[in-house]
């Protein structure tokens, strides 16, 4: 099924059309390994209209390796505030200064090296190489498995062990031996643009005619379905402190949810228990954690959001009346004001809430 003469008309296809159908996106106008990195990075598990901004914004600050690493990683965190998954920001700027350490500034331009940099994998090392250096690599990603599933119609769940040792190997076999990054990007693009998770465009896919799942209509089986995630339900409350024109505020500590990020004192409450239970249970907390004294209103509002498997209901509380004085804490914890909270690096939802402080 999949000998040469497939294989080579699949390749001649897939590269015509992307030459007529290629989206303008800026990490194609100038293809360094340093700026394929960062667009990888920031499109892992987002989409691309929302990197498009957050890229040009974070490379005319940062152009280079070096100025990278010199940063401040506040000053990375909030250039990546509101793109999720800060973990990314982090593991970015701590590879930028291994680059500078060990690599004299230079992104490393060899498979094993930068597969030892944090935060990359095969696939992330593999687009890097291929796209910016036309290195014959190949790729597997969440688009690429949906569309060789359905190429090689595969009637189990791609992402079991074995199929993606399949998978990985069915992509490594389609390289062309010229136009490598070119060919990785058309296979991405097609994932994306045409070979729609559940209303694939067949009828105008460039390849549907070798593609033997459009062929037997089975499209809407093909993938299977992972098995579905179970999301825990979680009620939380963030406490807005405001003494003397300033709100108290916390850094997020290691392995917290937003490691790093500047956060309001964050609870989480027992969804069975009444508003005055609530409010007893935070100011217990509060007292325990920072030595600070509480009167408390509220819920004031409440918002609803998702963080991986959990799906949170923050509440939103008002201490007034603080007794007490700030102790030291695990992790730091200040008194800023509202500009100086506008500086610092936040969580969507810490922001929200920050923004509503503000407005009159």
């Amino acid at each position: 099924m999949y000998d040469a003469k497939w294989k080579s008309n699949f390749r001649r296809k897939l590269i015509n059309w992307f030459d007529g159908h290629q989206r303008e996106l800026p990490w194609r106008q100038r293809k360094t390994p340093y700026r394929i990195w960062i667009s990888e990075i920031m499109l892992q598990q987002t989409q691309v209209a929302t990197v498009v901004d957050y890229f040009n914004r974070f490379t005319k600050r940062f152009p280079t390796v070096a100025a990278l690493a010199q940063a401040d990683q506040a000053e990375v965190l909030k250039l990546w505030e509101g793109l999720g998954y800060y973990r990314r920001a982090r593991q970015l700027h701590a590879a930028a200064q291994i680059i500078v350490e060990e690599h004299a500034g230079e992104f490393p331009t060899d498979f094993e090296s930068v597969l030892a940099l944090p935060g990359i994998g095969r696939y992330t090392a593999g687009a890097i190489l291929s796209i910016a250096l036309d290195q014959k690599l190949p790729i597997l990603e969440g688009n690429t498995i949906r569309l060789f599933a359905r190429l090689m119609t595969m009637q189990s769940d791609p992402r079991t062990t074995d199929n993606q040792k399949a998978l990985w190997e069915f992509s490594e076999s389609l390289l062309p031996r010229k136009r490598c990054g070119d060919f990785n990007q058309a296979l991405m693009e097609l994932g994306s643009q045409i070979c729609n998770p559940k209303r694939p465009k067949c009828l105008v896919c460039p390849v549907n005619n070798l593609c033997m799942t459009a062929v037997q209509g089975l499209q809407e089986q093909i993938p299977v379905a992972s098995k579905k995630v179970k999301y825990e339900v979680l009620l939380e409350a963030a406490i807005v402190i405001n003494q003397q024109e300033r709100i108290l505020v916390r850094q997020c500590g290691p392995g917290e949810r937003w490691e790093s990020l500047w956060d309001f004192p964050r609870y989480t409450l027992s969804q069975n228990a009444e508003a005055k239970s609530h409010a007893q249970q935070l100011q217990l907390q509060l007292k325990e954690e920072t030595g600070l004294g509480v009167e408390l209103s509220g819920p004031l509002f409440q918002m609803k959001h998702a963080v991986t498997r959990y799906r949170i209901t923050l509440q939103c509380w008002k201490g007034d009346s603080v007794t007490g004085r700030l102790r030291k804490t695990p992790t730091p914890t200040r008194w800023a004001t509202l500009s100086e909270i506008e500086e610092m690096p936040m969580s969507i939802t810490g922001r929200k809430i920050a923004r509503k402080l503000k407005s009159p």
